[in-house]
């Protein structure tokens, strides 16, 4: 089974063989790197650029408004903000032209915790990313779905944000990729580039096939009838791992994968919500301000008669940053222990 990185190079290996992507770049996303987590190794359209993000998403602007399909990378998304007026400009571009410039464009960067990466690369950008209007957002949480994911994305007409969760990309999937090999010795093979002299090395590719994961489709990974628990991206595979122990305990969980933060799949998250009649919206950006407030929101507004508990949010702590040492980087973002926790005061709650 390809892993998580694996899985984003096939995608965009078939973007430029079937889909017309004709730039990948960024800071060292090209050879001899391929890329800081090598998502972009062996890729025939790829290039590097200076240190700049702001350079990188201008870019990217420019080929879009002349109709050149691209996937600009931002090596980590802490280092994104300094970009937030030009994300702005782009998000906006088709609305202000009343529809005569559309950007087809992706920026993909990693994002969250978890490979210990301190202040400056184990921030998220969900829920900045989600306040800015004319873009498409999606985290996948799986190889099978960051495949998809992408390859919805390089047919949008739209500016689509894809975030990746970096403590995820080297984790492997639990279903195939259309045309992957089912050994992963023989895919790595393949197409992992060798240590050393690279200077020769060109990959094999396998024989993909178009599989995509539309933008706005959520997804029910695990069923259950006592309680909802919404999430994606790093934190969804905590979630199924949490509701599945509590299995062991007699409780019966829903789990919800958003897959796409904008749009968003609401109608399955609602009808969920209306069949377990408690809902806890668990990610890693900061409690103040993160996208689970916002669909917190919309469940009172909407559903609050149907509810036998009050909807519940659990996210990272609100702090300037994320410490080096791991008992601060896990004091500060959701752990198993933590979803654990919530879950069982939620199915506690009496009406």
């Amino acid at each position: 089974m390809a892993n998580f990185a694996q899985a984003i190079r096939m995608a965009l290996h078939y973007g430029e063989e079937h889909l017309g992507l004709k730039d990948i770049f960024g800071q060292d996303v090209g050879p001899p790197l391929g890329g800081v987590f090598t998502a972009t190794q062996g890729l025939k359209t790829t290039w590097n650029t200076p240190l700049d993000e702001r350079g990188i998403i201008g870019m990217a602007m420019g080929l879009a408004l002349a109709k050149s399909r691209c996937v600009a990378e931002i090596q980590f998304c802490d280092y994104i903000f300094n970009t937030i007026d030009l994300l702005k400009i782009v998000g906006n571009t088709c609305w202000a032209s009343y529809g005569q410039f559309s950007m087809p464009m992706t920026v993909m960067t990693p994002v969250g915790s978890g490979i210990r990466g301190s202040i400056y690369h184990s921030h998220s950008f969900d829920a900045w990313a989600t306040r800015l209007p004319g873009w498409k957002i999606v985290m996948p949480s799986n190889p099978l779905d960051a495949y998809g994911l992408m390859l919805a994305a390089l047919k949008e007409p739209n500016p689509v944000l894809y975030l990746k969760p970096k403590a995820l990309l080297r984790v492997r999937g639990e279903e195939l990729i259309p045309g992957e090999p089912s050994d992963e010795k023989e895919l790595r093979s393949m197409i992992d580039a060798p240590l050393g002299d690279r200077s020769k090395w060109k990959p094999r590719w396998p024989k993909l096939e178009e599989y995509i994961v539309p933008i706005g489709s959520g997804k029910i990974v695990r069923e259950g009838d006592q309680a909802t628990v919404v999430s994606y991206g790093r934190l969804l595979p905590v979630c199924k791992q949490a509701a599945d122990q509590l299995g062991s305990e007699g409780h019966n969980v829903e789990v919800v994968d958003m897959r796409s933060l904008y749009p968003y799949d609401w109608q399955m998250i609602k009808k969920s919500i209306q069949k377990t009649r408690r809902v806890i919206f668990v990610a890693e950006d900061t409690e103040v301000t993160s996208f689970g407030e916002h669909l917190s929101r919309r469940t009172m507004e909407e559903l609050f008669y149907e509810l036998d508990a009050r909807p519940r949010v659990l996210a990272g702590k609100n702090l300037p940053g994320i410490g080096l040492n791991p008992v601060l980087e896990e004091a500060t973002v959701p752990q198993l222990e933590n979803v654990l926790h919530e879950i069982r005061e939620l199915v506690a709650e009496v009406p």
